[in-house]
């Protein structure tokens, strides 16, 4: 109701003043009152008295005589007041009753009820009139009794109202001062909480609060002033934490988008991003009938300089390659990071095949240079897979599987390539999940059988065999290691075929000596799987205890390329199966690696050479060379020599005239089972095989 203080003050301070100015008029009045009753009590005894005197001698008389009442009459008529006389004799009947000016009172109630001898001796008040009982003559003894009635309403009226009269214009005057000085008073004892307030209104409008009041005040307000100060600088310390910390959140904020959404290391959008992407990109198309193109592509070579040269110097390259990259896309292609050395591109729209395998092909070029890192020049290549939309039924998952079965296939072309997605990559897809899925249950069902394909010396005779790992699946039919041994490898399955397969040889083993009877060695192949395996030369042990094998008839292959990926352990591992009388055959050699240097340090028995050199024999000398090039360096080295893949006479002929030690190949007999290999005869005739050539 009230927008200020000082209204509420000032009301209150008005009407306290004025019930103060009132109470003061009252009590002037109830004083004067009480002191003209007092008064007239004074004078009306004094006339009691007197009259009482003067009536006493004619109380005798039976009836007061006429001027004695003259007298009395005379006696009371300046007194505007009287209102009348009763005279009563000694036995309080009254013999006389006189009326005064005002003696119309006498017929009121109280004066035709009033009784002389309930009336009290002297003057008494009530009913706005004083009452005088007065006894004539003793006490004792009295003649009679006098009482006088006197008004007091008119007079004391009109003394109420000339005393108010009198005093009022003072008292007004000075509550109208009081009021003043009093509403003065307020206003400047409430002016700094005025300025107080309008300063707290600029604030807030304002919202400065750098801001101070200047109010200097030792009470109550100026201590309110101070604190509306430190308040302010609180707050304006508090603001300034609060904008800093604001501040940081928002860059931890950006920061955690960034984060979330591009790659550390590249500064490429990262997987969750691009998937975030597609999924709309995806949802465009399909509403719009358009298709979508996407590049999925990794690096080739990286691992081996990655494990070579140290994360360090792959996180290099990887930053090299984005680089690369983001400079031959075109603005609005978006290029991302999928994690390790994996990337996407996914081109702005443009789904023609030319355009995509014009991309594909200058992503493969762009990478013909080699990265010139730390003083090295590192050549890293890439393998490329074109995935559409419209193969993938616009779904995401099923569109990024597509790309990348695309690029695996480039990769199983020969690296540095691209290739398209066709639905027919999908039905080989589905077969090697399917085999992967039942490796475990075919290895306990015996859906696997080992087969054994001889060697022979230069006499034909056998030698050796070799244990080749077949698989009959139940709906596949025959598949062939080449096909399941990757997928096994990749699904780390491997090891438990290798195991698998030591224990059906060291099964079979004692048939195989009853069925030769004479010394030879059967080879065991193993991955580089397997010599990562830290528990591999226990479970041969193990195996080999259990079956009671004799590890002279026994002997481990391992191509040129897993030994020497594994070299450490390869060395220690063989040097150990070595010693426990195992021979060691390396296989392929002149296909991996072909550093001569590693002869020296490899723990082997037997070189195998690979049968590409082989089977060029009758057309090409160079192939011709360097096969006797292998044959005399494994002599000099006291290595046997082993040729596997021969076919037909003239490799025959050549590799026993050069001096190898070992054939093998379907000249003498293709990979058979156990039951077909115990009815061959132990030596073949070499010139029947020419015959039958």
């Amino acid at each position: 109701m009230f927008k200020s203080i000082k209204g509420p003050v000032g009301i209150i301070i008005t009407v306290s003043l004025s019930l103060m100015a009132l109470l003061v008029l009252w009590l002037a009045v109830s004083e004067h009152k009480i002191t003209y009753v007092a008064s007239a009590k004074e004078h009306a005894s004094t006339y009691s008295e007197a009259v009482a005197t003067m009536i006493q001698p004619h109380m005798t008389d039976v009836n007061l005589p006429e001027e004695f009442t003259q007298t009395i009459v005379s006696l009371f008529s300046t007194n505007d007041h009287f209102i009348g006389a009763r005279i009563y004799n000694s036995d309080a009947t009254l013999i006389k009753e006189q009326a005064g000016r005002v003696g119309q009172r006498l017929i009121e109630p109280f004066f035709q009820q009033a009784d002389v001898q309930a009336l009290p001796e002297g003057s008494s008040y009530d009913q706005h009139a004083i009452a005088v009982r007065h006894t004539i003559g003793e006490d004792i003894y009295p003649d009679g009794y006098l009482v006088l009635f006197f008004d007091t309403k008119s007079s004391v009226s009109s003394g109420i109202s000339s005393l108010l009269w009198q005093i009022f214009p003072l008292v007004f005057a000075f509550w109208l001062f009081c009021v003043l000085c009093s509403l003065y008073w307020i206003h400047r004892l409430l002016k700094p909480l005025t300025n107080l307030t309008s300063f707290t209104h600029s604030v807030i409008e304002t919202k400065d609060y750098a801001l101070r009041n200047h109010l200097v005040d030792n009470n109550e307000v100026g201590a309110l002033g101070d604190s509306i100060n430190r308040l302010l600088e609180m707050i304006e310390v508090e603001l300034l934490i609060n904008h800093e910390q604001k501040q940081i959140l928002i860059e931890q904020q950006e920061e955690m988008s960034r984060l979330a959404n591009y790659d550390s290391l590249t500064g490429l959008p990262n997987r969750q991003f691009v998937l975030d992407n597609l999924k709309l990109e995806l949802a465009r198309a399909k509403r719009n009938n358009d298709d979508l193109a996407l590049l999925f592509f990794d690096l080739d070579g990286f691992k081996g300089i990655n494990d070579s040269l140290g994360h360090e110097t792959g996180d290099l390259i990887l930053i090299e390659v984005a680089d690369r990259v983001s400079d031959l896309v075109r603005e609005g292609d978006l290029v991302a990071r999928l994690g390790g050395d994996e990337f996407l591109i996914l081109p702005d729209r443009d789904v023609r095949d030319a355009s995509i395998e014009s991309l594909a092909s200058r992503l493969i070029a762009a990478f013909e240079q080699p990265f010139n890192l730390r003083g090295l020049s590192l050549t890293v290549g890439v393998s490329v897979g074109i995935a559409k939309a419209a193969d993938a039924h616009y779904n995401l998952s099923e569109l990024m599987s597509n790309a990348d079965l695309a690029m695996y296939r480039s990769k199983a072309k020969g690296r540095g390539s691209f290739t398209v997605f066709t639905l027919d990559m999908v039905a080989s897809h589905k077969r090697k999940l399917h085999l992967a899925n039942a490796i475990e249950q075919s290895l306990s069902q015996n859906e696997f059988e080992v087969y054994y394909q001889v060697k022979v010396n230069k006499h034909a005779e056998i030698v050796g065999l070799e244990a080749l790992l077949r698989w009959e699946h139940p709906e596949f039919g025959m598949v062939m290691p080449s096909e399941f041994i990757p997928i096994a490898e990749q699904g780390g399955k491997i090891s438990a075929i290798t195991q698998w397969v030591i224990e059906r040889v060291s099964e079979d083993l004692p048939r195989l000596r009853q069925w030769l009877n004479k010394r030879f060695r059967v080879s065991i192949n193993l991955s580089g799987h397997d010599l990562r395996n830290s528990h591999l030369f226990d479970n041969i042990y193990t195996v080999f205890q259990s079956y009671q094998v004799n590890p002279e008839y026994v002997e481990f292959e391992v191509t040129e390329s897993a030994y020497l990926e594994n070299f450490a352990l390869s060395n220690k591992f063989f040097k150990r199966m070595s010693n426990m009388g195992c021979a060691i055959a390396l296989d392929d050699f002149g296909t991996g690696y072909s550093s001569l240097s590693y002869l020296t340090q490899i723990s082997i028995d037997t070189l195998k050479i690979d049968k590409q050199f082989i089977r060029e024999l009758e057309t090409s000398e160079r192939s011709q060379l360097v096969t006797g090039a292998i044959i005399d360096l494994a002599k000099r080295l006291s290595l046997s020599v082993c040729a596997e893949g021969i076919e037909g006479p003239f490799q025959w002929q050549y590799l026993t005239e050069h001096g190898c030690d070992q054939i093998q190949g379907y000249m003498f007999s293709k990979p058979v089972p156990l039951s077909t290999l115990l009815e061959m005869p132990a030596a073949f005739d070499v010139a029947a095989l020419v015959n039958k050539q």
